[in-house]
């Protein structure tokens, strides 16, 4: 069982404030099942967006969530990550959205390919 996205989300920005990291919370979603997604913005006109990975996907023990990249390169242009942004609320009006600004694309995630 999954902790609550609210309780996942404090969390998650105490954890990238602990290591130095700005993490903000751009937008609030539903408290206890929203889709939470990740903007890493690397200060340098790139930027990587992570989603919830697919629910096929199994994690270790000790992991609450898996995630993937939002898009197939490693890294995108800012704008185009905000278009992707953009069309995931159109289509779920509930989600999270945590915005890390960060030069070395730290994010801190357990991620799945």
């Amino acid at each position: 069982m999954l902790l609550r996205s609210d309780i996942w989300v404090s969390a998650y920005l105490r954890r990238c404030s602990s290591a130095d990291v700005s993490a903000v919370l751009r937008r609030r979603g539903a408290a206890e099942a929203g889709a939470i997604f990740v903007k890493i913005d690397r200060l340098n006109g790139s930027c990587a967006l992570f989603s919830p990975a697919p629910q096929t996907a199994t994690a270790d023990q000790g992991v609450d969530r898996l995630w993937c990249r939002a898009h197939k390169d490693e890294w995108m242009d800012c704008a185009g990550i905000e278009e992707r942004i953009g069309r995931e609320i159109k289509f779920d009006p509930d989600l999270w959205i945590i915005e890390i600004d960060d030069k070395d694309g730290r994010h801190f995630l357990d991620i799945v390919d």
